[in-house]
């Protein structure tokens, strides 16, 4: 057994693991980074990477395939999915230097590929090596939930871990889940001229309010995806190269291929956190704002702690515990500045509180301001006008915004520093943006806000009579 002795250990090579061991190792620590699987994490080789990937592959066959309502005709195109699929591991490949071991070799940090688990409150084993460490950071990630569906051990299906190594185009494909996994596979293999089922046990996409979901649902509905939502699997069997799924319907459907998009589960299954003394439950690391364990040499960042699992959410957790453990700064987590985004076309995005959540704590004063994308030049003219923009206010203060638009992802990011740095509406109000873009929008929807308290005021009316009346 190796022993070993560092400042700081961080496990897991993912997207938070990283960045924190990147930013300590320039920061003079002494860092060691143990990773059991592929460097660069789900994000990298099994998330954020090869979905939009294939998302970019497939919008370009929809944009090609519906050129006629610009005025251009152009040959129906259909998709060599084994060619799309090696797009999406050039683009693993292309960034996956960034992400790799001898980087970050090359930054000091000792990278020992093994799995890791507690030997005791400060000491981990990673295959020969024996690490002792000040302070230990938990950066495992998760992995997709399996469903307790009878008759799935049975038959080979996929997860977001296994689909892009498919080569051979599904003839037709079922996914398992209406949240942003499932919605934006489903709409990118239906792109593809891929027969494509939905399956959702409520509704999809729940965590938003309807009105936001339904361009998107309007647009999978075209794009030929069959959305069953308060639907179950009752079962699932095998059917010669096929599979069969009994509905709570009473249907059968047959398919060739199954997805598993049914929510996250953290990795903590390897760790032994009962030696280090880390408390945990089904849904993660228990931990305080600092993002300390219950043992208190121990930290916990990403998709291992409980809430919003998106790879810029570890990357934030990450900073928190860099100020905290190796520079002394107070940093404590908060949420509710933290976007989320689902890439489908169109984007549903939101950052902050929703309508219900803002109402059942502040009751009637909270105010809403919305505008509709028909009313944005640049939606019209690029053929892209479904969808809203609403703001949340209580009195001056953002408390919450959603979007559903083409690039809202890009315009959320807006109202997700304003609400970090509480701006008030009346100081985006001087905001000028260029014409004609679709950020145009953010500041139509503080007018629309401040429209009817100008224009409808009648003391303000009568100021402005007096000042025509006996103004030179």
């Amino acid at each position: 057994m190796k022993n070993i002795k560092v400042d700081l250990l961080v496990i897991g090579a993912g997207s938070g693991g990283l960045v924190l061991a990147s930013g300590a190792a320039q920061l003079g620590a002494n860092v060691a980074l143990v990773e059991g699987d592929r460097m660069g994490g789900d994000c990298l080789n099994f998330g954020c990477v090869p979905s939009k990937a294939l998302l970019a592959a497939a919008n370009t066959a929809h944009q090609v395939n519906h050129s006629d309502k610009f005025g251009i005709k152009a040959e129906i195109v259909s998709a060599n999915y084994a060619d799309v699929m090696a797009y999406v591991a050039k683009k693993i490949a292309a960034i996956a230097p960034h992400d790799s071991q001898e980087r970050f070799e090359q930054m000091g940090v000792k990278v020992i590929r093994q799995y890791a688990k507690f030997k005791d409150r400060k000491t981990i084993i990673a295959g020969e090596y024996e690490i002792t460490s000040r302070r230990i950071v938990l950066a495992t990630g998760s992995r997709a939930k399996i469903p307790n569906l009878k008759g799935l051990d049975e038959i080979s299906y996929l997860t977001n871990e296994t689909l892009f190594d498919l080569r051979k185009a599904p003839s037709h494909l079922a996914i398992i889940g209406g949240g942003p996994i499932g919605l934006e596979m489903a709409q990118a293999h239906a792109r593809l001229g891929i027969k494509t089922t939905l399956i959702e046990m409520s509704r999809i996409m729940v965590g938003h309010e309807r009105r936001f979901v339904e361009p998107v649902q309007k647009s999978l509905i075209d794009d030929g995806v069959n959305i069953l939502e308060n639907t179950f699997v009752n079962r699932v069997e095998k059917d010669k190269a096929d599979i069969k799924l009994h509905l709570s319907s009473g249907k059968v459907l047959l398919v060739s291929d199954l997805l598993i998009a049914a929510g996250r589960v953290p990795n903590i299954d390897r760790l032994d956190l009962e030696q280090a003394g880390v408390k945990y439950n089904e849904f993660g690391v228990n931990v305080d704002r600092n993002l300390r364990t219950t043992n208190k040499l121990v930290y916990a960042i990403g998709d291992i702690v409980e809430g919003s699992r998106f790879t810029h959410t570890a990357s934030y957790h990450a900073g928190i515990v860099l100020k905290k453990i190796l520079l002394g700064l107070p940093s404590k987590l908060r949420t509710d500045h933290i976007p989320q985004v689902t890439y489908t076309d169109p984007e549903i995005a939101s950052v902050g509180m929703n309508f219900e959540d803002a109402v059942r704590r502040f009751g009637k004063k909270v105010e809403r301001s919305c505008v509709n994308l028909k009313t944005n030049d640049r939606a019209i003219t690029d053929s892209k006008a479904e969808g809203f923009v609403e703001v949340l206010l209580l009195g001056r203060k953002v408390i919450g915004c959603s979007i559903t638009s083409k690039n809202a992802g890009e315009l959320i990011s807006f109202w997700a520093f304003v609400i970090a740095k509480n701006i008030k509406i009346s100081n985006i109000n001087a905001m000028i943006p260029p014409y004609p873009t679709l950020g145009e929008v953010n500041k139509r929807v503080v007018s629309e806000y401040y429209a009817p308290k100008v224009f409808g005021n009648k003391l303000l009316k009568y100021y402005v009579g007096i000042i025509q009346r006996f103004s030179k």
